[in-house]
């Protein structure tokens, strides 16, 4: 089995749908906030966006997890928003993207009602400016946030087992 790699923006219901898509494949699971040093986590939490040379380090320790996971599989959240964080990610083993996407009304409502996270509403559309759609070559789905989170399990289980029959 390949990793999956949950992307998308903050309040796309990556942790959410990650955790128990890996239930579903009875894989494990990881999330990617764990992997940013606590340098990158105060400037998300004081409003300052990451910076490509922020996020090299991250990139490659998830990097790291996709590898080791290469014989078992898993499932790994992380924003992923750029092509070329997704080369970093590919460079791990076997990687199959669910990039989880929606309108930015939807995003930003589930971030101002979610507690506890260091990530401020002030940064998704900086977070927005960034992300890029899969490429043809970069295998995967997208899939709307506007369904619940189990419908957007149970497609992506049918979308990566289409893939990889």
């Amino acid at each position: 089995m390949a990793v999956i790699v949950v992307m998308g923006v903050a309040g796309a219901g990556k942790s959410t749908v990650g955790a128990a898509l890996a239930e579903r494949f009875g894989v494990e699971y990881a999330e990617a906030d764990a992997f940013h040093p606590a340098s990158n986590i105060e400037k998300m939490a004081s409003g300052v966006p990451l910076t490509d040379a922020d996020r090299w380090p991250w990139l490659s320790a998830i990097a790291g997890w996709v590898r080791d996971h290469a014989a078992t599989g898993g499932v790994i959240t992380c924003s992923a928003l750029k092509h070329e964080y997704r080369d970093v990610l590919r460079g791990g083993g076997d990687v199959w993207f669910l990039h989880l996407d929606g309108a930015r009304e939807l995003l930003a409502a589930r971030i101002g009602g979610r507690s506890g996270h260091f990530m401020p509403p002030s940064l998704l559309d900086s977070q927005l400016a960034d992300l890029g759609p899969l490429r043809a070559g970069e295998r995967g789905r997208t899939l709307d946030i506007g369904a619940p989170p189990e419908e957007l399990v149970e497609a992506a289980f049918t979308a990566y087992r289409k893939d990889h029959p």
